[in-house]
């Protein structure tokens, strides 16, 4: 848990991560060099790990999004799945879960052809059965998590 100021901090750069340090310190109602200092604490600590664009799928020919569930042929073989498929870009993000499949991908394709290939791809390169999950609509995505304080 953080410190109440230090979690104001982290919910402003979460919602925005462009916030000068000037209007993020109006906003938590501190000093510009007090919100720096803090600002880097956090980032030392590992609380902001970074700040990058989000890009829409959609807008650059990505349209198709799908989460795509990975379990064992092999329910003896190595636990390497996620270094087998590192190199498949399209995979956005690689979950490790609890329950019948070991991993869950999110991945995101032009097309439905892309897909099936994509899904041989993963099967090939970790050994692995799939189920897929096509996205229909996006009502909302990359939400900033809300992060609690002491207070």
């Amino acid at each position: 848990m953080l410190e109440d100021i230090d979690a104001r901090i982290a919910n402003e750069l979460a919602a925005d991560g462009r916030c000068s340090y000037t209007d993020l310190a109006e906003r938590v109602g501190l000093s510009v060099s007090a919100v720096h200092q803090r600002v880097r604490r956090l980032e030392q600590r590992g609380v902001i790990r970074g700040y990058a664009a989000r890009i829409g799928g959609e807008e650059i020919g990505l349209p198709l999004t799908a989460f795509v569930s990975l379990t064992p042929i092999d329910p003896a073989a190595a636990d390497d799945y996620p270094s087998r498929i590192a190199h498949l870009r399209q995979v956005e993000a690689c979950y490790s879960v609890a329950g019948v499949e070991s991993y869950i991908l999110k991945v995101r394709v032009p097309t439905p052809s892309a897909l099936e290939a994509l899904l041989a791809q993963i099967r090939a390169a970790a050994n692995v059965s799939t189920r897929t999950t096509v996205v229909l609509s996006t009502p909302f995505e990359d939400r900033p998590p809300l992060v609690a304080s002491q207070a």
